[in-house]
């Protein structure tokens, strides 16, 4: 609280000054205020939660399994090429088949618009996700994301083979 205190008299003699009046503000209960403020804003916010993607990941075959195969019309392959480039293709590439290689870009109107459209024609469709040397890690999180964003169940991470880039370097796209 806040109290006024006053000097007493010297007595001594001499011209009479006006008396000094010193205030004295107790700042306890501010201060209590205070932490009882910081305590409860403490306890009542939410801290925001980090976003994890789930990746499952396929158990180990046993030894004397044959690998699993994929149909070359189930399939679809996306290659992560250099400068935010996706590279896809229908099916797989084999010696004797060289598929047509096209060029899109990530977001709602390139990769996510072929995941649907392939979706709708194929909904057992694999997708086939390799990423190229020079290829950025944001790429791979955007990929994953369109994965989750167009419901895609089948997909795999793949190292790109020498054929594929042989194949990007061709199409000159």
């Amino acid at each position: 609280m806040a109290e006024i205190q006053q000097q007493a008299d010297s007595g001594g003699g001499g011209k009479k000054r006006a008396k000094k009046m010193s205030t004295k503000i107790d700042m306890t209960p501010m201060v209590d205020l205070a932490f009882l403020l910081l305590t409860f804003f403490m306890l009542t916010t939410t801290f925001n939660k980090p976003n994890v993607m789930q990746v499952t990941m396929p158990v180990k075959p046993k030894e004397g399994d044959p690998p699993s195969e994929i149909k070359s019309s189930n399939a679809m392959t996306l290659i992560l090429g250099e400068a935010n480039k996706v590279y896809y293709y229908e099916g797989l590439l084999a010696d004797d088949v060289k598929p047509e290689l096209q060029v899109t870009n990530y977001g709602a109107t390139g990769v996510r618009k072929v995941l649907l459209d392939r979706m709708r024609r194929n909904p057992n469709t694999v997708v086939l996700i390799k990423p190229a040397r020079k290829s950025v890690y944001k790429n791979m999180v955007d990929i994953l994301d369109e994965m989750n964003i167009t419901n895609q169940k089948k997909y795999a991470l793949v190292d790109i083979s020498p054929a594929d880039t042989v194949l990007i370097t061709k199409s000159g796209l």
